[in-house]
């Protein structure tokens, strides 16, 4: 696999699509670093790491509203890849609907919303936008 972070990306875009409550996804770093701000921004119920082999797995509760059953996830879309990297300066940060939505930087500091990166004045890999 070339970019995990994409698989990360398509698998919780297909499960919502499918309806799951829960997704399993094959774990590291910079993915438990993504899910801990999914999760402290609203976007999924709850996350549990586990290490049961060498490489470990994330099980992500994925979040719907309780009447009309519609996704808190509209939309996961990987903007920095492997063939073609996009890094922003501290005061050049994208908004994501104006706002509304987030953009994930992998800065010096470690993963953080386009916010909190502007806030510091700090760029970095714009790794994806999720609204």
């Amino acid at each position: 696999m070339t970019d995990p972070i994409a698989d990360y990306l398509t698998r919780i875009r297909n499960a919502i699509m499918a309806r799951h409550r829960v997704v399993e996804i094959p774990a590291s770093n910079l993915k438990k670093d993504i899910t801990k701000l999914l999760f402290e921004k609203g976007y999924i119920l709850n996350y549990k790491f586990e290490e049961k082999d060498a490489q470990g797995s994330i099980k992500i509760a994925l979040k719907y509203h309780p009447e009309t059953k519609k996704p808190a996830i509209k939309h996961l879309e990987r903007i920095s890849r492997p063939g073609l990297r996009k890094y922003t300066g501290g005061s050049d940060l994208p908004r994501v609907l104006n706002g509304l939505g987030i953009a994930i930087v992998s800065t010096s500091k470690g993963v953080m919303t386009d916010k909190e990166a502007r806030s510091t004045n700090i760029g970095g890999e714009v790794l994806c936008y999720v609204y």
